[in-house]
C-alpha cells in the first residue's frame, strides 16, 4: 500500500477534477472529440447512473492527481476510458496505483469483458495496462474500437474477470 495515494469514489464535488485531468491528458496529444466532451460534462449521467463507476487517485500533498472510469457498455462488458494523472504526479505511481484499483472494482462488478481503447503514441499507458493483464484484441477492436477516431489500439482484460 502506497501511504502517500489515496483512492477517492466519485462524488459531484469531484466532477471537475474528472473533466480537468481528462482534457488535459486528451488535449495535450489529441484533439477532444465530442465523445469525449459528452461523458467529461456529464460524468454521472454518462458513466455512473448507467451502472459504472469512476475513481480518483489522491496525493497527499499534491490532491487529485488521477482519475479514471469504468463505463458499462452491454449487459456484463465495460470499458475502461478516461484514465489519466496530472504532469505534476508522474513519478508517483499513481497511474499504477489507480490501475490496479479500477480493475478491482471490475471484478467486484463481474465485468466480462474488461476492456479499453487507447492510440498507440500513448506506450507508456499501453506498457502499463499490459503490466497489469491486458492484452491487445482484434475482436474488441472490431466491435467498440470506430467509436473513436483516434483509436488504434484495443486491449481486454485476460483474467475475464
Amino acid at each position: 500500500m502506497n501511504s502517500t495515494l489515496t483512492i477517492r469514489e466519485y462524488s459531484e464535488e469531484l466532477a471537475p477534477h474528472f473533466r480537468d485531468i481528462n482534457a488535459e491528458w486528451i488535449s495535450s496529444m489529441f484533439r477532444l472529440e465530442d465523445t469525449d466532451r459528452e461523458v467529461l460534462d456529464n460524468p454521472g449521467t454518462k458513466i455512473i447512473q448507467p451502472g459504472g463507476a469512476i475513481l480518483f487517485v489522491e496525493h497527499e500533498t499534491l490532491g487529485i492527481v488521477g482519475a479514471c472510469a469504468l463505463q458499462k457498455t452491454g449487459a456484463t462488458s465495460y470499458e475502461l476510458t478516461k484514465m489519466g494523472v496530472r504532469e505534476s504526479a508522474r513519478g508517483h505511481k499513481a497511474g499504477e496505483f489507480l490501475l490496479s484499483a479500477i480493475i478491482d472494482r471490475a471484478k467486484a462488478l463481474k465485468a466480462d469483458p474488461l476492456y479499453l481503447l487507447t492510440n498507440s503514441i500513448c506506450a507508456p499507458a499501453i506498457h502499463l495496462y499490459e503490466k497489469l493483464g491486458f492484452q491487445h484484441d482484434a475482436q474488441i477492436m472490431e466491435r467498440y474500437g470506430a467509436r473513436y477516431q483516434r483509436c488504434d489500439v484495443a486491449m481486454r482484460h485476460r483474467n475475464g474477470l
